[in-house]
């Protein structure tokens, strides 16, 4: 048999072949040890194969969360979220079961999935366990971007608004609110019947008014322009970024027990510290509920090809972002 020489012309693969070929391998984000964006690369390897009581996701949407650049510097918060690299990255995604395991009977190859996949989502691929509470069915009527982004921030500002239970009577003051959680929580605020002050950049307050909220400016005048805004003080709060915000509502007059934060090391004396662990179990199928309906947005800021996650991550870290940011993979449709 003679071997083709480098200039004989090669037979095309049929198009069928090639994208079959395109789907048995895998890339995903690796984190490789502690430290920076240089301990982060992207991967390729074979597709991995469920076992008997396993599930495997073709991922479409991978959202990106600051806590999932923050635990690549901290070897504390890893743990505090059961992560030992070397291992994948990221946490929230929506796409849908690619296979399923000869034991598996409650999920069949083409649900529609979305939830938490911590230190797997961002990848066209990952395993999980059938019965893994995290990965839940994606509801008609809601699109696979929407339900890629919201399972940290959704079940964080879920948990922050039952802390707060506010109602008509309230003043309610959200720091950081044209951030991820910050356009979720506003929003609930808002249909509460509260009035909301949002804070945020001079850039922020157009997003900030358009969910409802009266923006305000943050910084060192922040005291002062609130109780301009609002001389009878205020009632509760909730700051998603440091505990200036909380700080300010104390001295407002919001009561303490009704001061909210979610990323202060130590809260100040009178804040309570909220996380998504505190959600109710129903709290995205409620959200998504919301969404479904029409009575909730869920901003996304830009998306980028999963090949670009530096460029996405870098954005992300200057901590000015208009609602979510998601990679899209090689499960997009």
């Amino acid at each position: 048999m003679c071997r083709a020489g480098l200039s004989d012309p090669v037979p095309a693969a049929p198009v069928d072949t090639i994208v079959d070929m395109l789907h048995v391998t895998n890339r995903a984000l690796h984190f490789a040890g502690f430290g920076g964006l240089d301990k982060l690369s992207l991967v390729t390897a074979q597709r991995p194969e469920p076992g008997p009581d396993q599930i495997r996701v073709r991922v479409a949407v991978a959202g990106l969360n600051p806590v999932d650049w923050q635990i690549l510097a901290s070897p504390a918060l890893a743990a505090y979220f059961g992560v030992r690299p070397p291992c994948g990255y990221g946490n929230d995604f929506a796409g849908t079961v690619d296979a399923v395991g000869t034991d598996v009977t409650n999920w069949q190859v083409g649900d529609r999935v979305f939830g938490g996949a911590r230190a797997r989502a961002a990848a066209d691929y990952f395993l999980a366990q059938a019965d893994d509470p995290r990965i839940l069915a994606t509801p008609p009527g809601v699109s696979d971007l929407v339900a890629g982004v919201i399972d940290i921030v959704g079940r964080t500002a879920s948990a922050v608004a039952d802390r707060l239970r506010l109602s008509p009577d309230d003043t309610v003051l959200i720091g950081s609110a044209a951030g991820g959680v910050g356009t979720v929580l506003t929003q609930l605020a808002v249909a509460s019947g509260a009035r909301v002050l949002g804070s945020g950049s001079a850039d922020s307050a157009e997003v900030i008014a358009a969910l409802g909220a009266e923006p305000v400016r943050y910084g060192p005048d922040l005291v002062p322009d609130v109780r301009r805004l609002t001389p009878s003080g205020i009632t509760a709060a909730a700051d998603l970024h440091g505990v200036a915000a909380a700080t300010a509502a104390l001295e407002l007059g919001a009561a303490p027990g009704r001061v909210a934060t979610i990323e202060a090391d130590e809260p100040p004396m009178g804040a309570v510290a909220v996380n998504g662990r505190d959600a109710r179990p129903d709290a995205l199928s409620e959200l998504l509920g919301l969404v479904a309906s029409g009575r909730l947005r869920i901003p996304v800021e830009q998306t980028y090809p999963l090949a670009d996650y530096r460029i996405a991550i870098e954005r992300q870290q200057q901590r000015h972002t208009r609602g979510k940011l998601a990679l899209l993979t090689g499960g997009t449709e």
